[in-house]
């Protein structure tokens, strides 16, 4: 099984990336964990919530079961890792070590060419430019395969679809 990250700042359509890879490939997906945690936290999130969103992430991945040949996961331990060193100057160990040691197959960085949307548990509408360089820096500094997604709606989409065709060979 090949295991795709889907990757990058905040709104630049990665569950949407995910969700449609997920179809036209007909695998799983694992959803992004952040969202169910922090929608049902009654406080604002803190350092420590960070680093138990991505065990979280973590075990959700893991639950799967390899026998399809691919798992699309709409974020990664890369998100956790920049938004903790973005948010608090550093990262906890845990996560750098899961970013440097669980295995993907390919990171696909999704590029900020799309519109802000508003969410509620979006923070960094004027960050996206700096958080992208943050996150392609951190790919080459771990020499992780990945390549970068742009577009807007179908294009984007068929754009993942060809690199992942090209990545795998198919």
């Amino acid at each position: 099984m090949k295991k795709i990250a889907v990757t990058g700042p905040e709104s630049t359509g990665k569950s949407a990336i995910a969700e449609g890879l997920s179809k036209y490939f007909n695998c799983l997906m694992v959803p992004e964990y952040a969202r169910a945690y922090l929608e049902k936290l009654d406080r604002a999130y803190n350092f420590d919530d960070i680093t138990e969103i991505a065990k979280g992430q973590a075990k959700l991945e893991d639950l799967v079961k390899k026998t399809e040949p691919f798992l699309f996961c709409d974020t990664d331990m890369l998100v956790c890792k920049i938004w903790q060193e973005y948010k608090y100057g550093h990262c906890d160990p845990w996560i750098e070590n899961a970013f440097l040691t669980r295995q993907y197959d390919l990171f696909l960085l999704c590029n900020i060419d799309l519109p802000w949307e508003y969410d509620p548990l979006r923070e960094h509408p004027d960050s996206r430019a700096e958080l992208f360089t943050l996150y392609e820096a951190a790919l080459i500094g771990a020499n992780k395969p990945y390549v970068i997604i742009s577009g807007e709606g179908d294009v984007r989409l068929q754009m993942a679809i060809s690199e992942i065709n090209r990545f795998c060979k198919i």
